[in-house]
């Protein structure tokens, strides 16, 4: 007899250092999972520190997929994730293992789950425009433009994320529709798979703060600098990269071009670290069925470990 039950998968989700590594790591000692990063920073190769990316020892003792799968130079899309997560999914369940997808990328989770919507081709005249009125202009000048055309979509990209800000702006100025209103219309999408949304979210916004400058502190003790001097070094990589665009790595970029100085680079690395998680909170406001965990509470993790056993059949 076939069974029409579909397979669970854990989505752990949350802002920026609140703790999802940790907490994916004792639900794997619990539990048979593979662990399956949602992580648009821990695909590079070499962006080790800046990233938080799990140490050696860790992922040898829980190996994570889709880490150090791409060079700094190369892009990976929410399509590409899409693709690739669908099949690590299948292959887990084959194995009788229980799919832990683990990140803050929300853009990576919301085209899992919700499918990708139809968006039109790239217009290559309007692409050309819209370069030059960010090398004019700025790219915040396209960001503020587009917070009166697509209010949502700019709360959820970074002012200075050239690619998003710029397809977004594209979008909008092709179709005369916002981006936002593309992804409300798109058809609801078939999962082969049953997701179990885990919102890790510490109530008390000062106290994630702290540990965003804790744990950039200890990056940068760690040789952080060390290691963004030697993607600066290399002639193919600029600041208009996915990679280097990355919290902290774009702030250090322009401590070494001499933009910033070093109290100014800590402290600007801080505030994107923050906005990145503010960012990741509007995401997870309107998240359908999270199930929500705070880290302001002592017993999260029995919390955690009790709606898994709920759900695993």
């Amino acid at each position: 007899m076939v069974s029409n039950v579909k397979p669970l998968v854990i989505c752990l989700m949350g802002p920026t250092a609140s703790g999802k590594t940790d907490l994916a790591i004792e639900i794997a000692k619990r539990h048979s999972v593979e662990l399956i990063s949602v992580d648009s920073a821990l695909i590079y190769k070499g962006m080790d520190i800046g990233t938080a990316k799990p140490d050696i020892e860790t992922q040898s003792s829980y190996p994570h997929h889709l880490v150090d799968i791409k060079d700094p130079s190369e892009s990976y899309s929410a399509a590409e994730f899409r693709q690739d997560v669908l099949e690590l999914i299948h292959q887990s369940t084959q194995k009788q293992k229980l799919p832990l997808l683990v990140g803050g990328t929300m853009m990576y989770f919301n085209a899992l789950l919700k499918g990708m919507a139809e968006l039109p081709a790239s217009d290559p005249q309007l692409r050309a425009e819209l370069d030059k009125r960010i090398d004019a202009e700025g790219i915040e000048k396209l960001h503020a433009q587009l917070q009166v055309l697509d209010p949502d979509a700019a709360a959820r990209l970074h002012p200075t994320d050239r690619q998003r800000v710029q397809r977004a702006l594209e979008v909008f100025l092709m179709t005369g529709k916002s981006l936002t209103a593309h992804w409300q219309q798109q058809q609801p999408v078939e999962l082969p798979f049953t997701p179990l949304c885990l919102g890790l979210l510490p109530v008390d916004r000062s106290v994630l703060h702290q540990r965003i400058a804790i744990r950039f502190d200890k990056m940068l003790a760690d040789g952080f600098e060390n290691e963004v001097s030697h993607l600066y070094q290399r002639a193919d990589l600029h600041d208009n990269l996915p990679s280097i665009r990355c919290v902290g790595y774009r702030q250090m970029w322009q401590y070494f071009r001499g933009q910033l100085n070093y109290v100014q680079m800590r402290e600007k690395s801080i505030i994107a670290t923050r906005q990145l998680a503010k960012r990741q909170y509007t995401w997870l406001r309107g998240w359908p069925n999270l199930h929500k965990l705070s880290t302001d509470k002592q017993n999260y993790l029995q919390d955690c470990l009790k709606l898994i056993e709920c759900h695993v059949i």
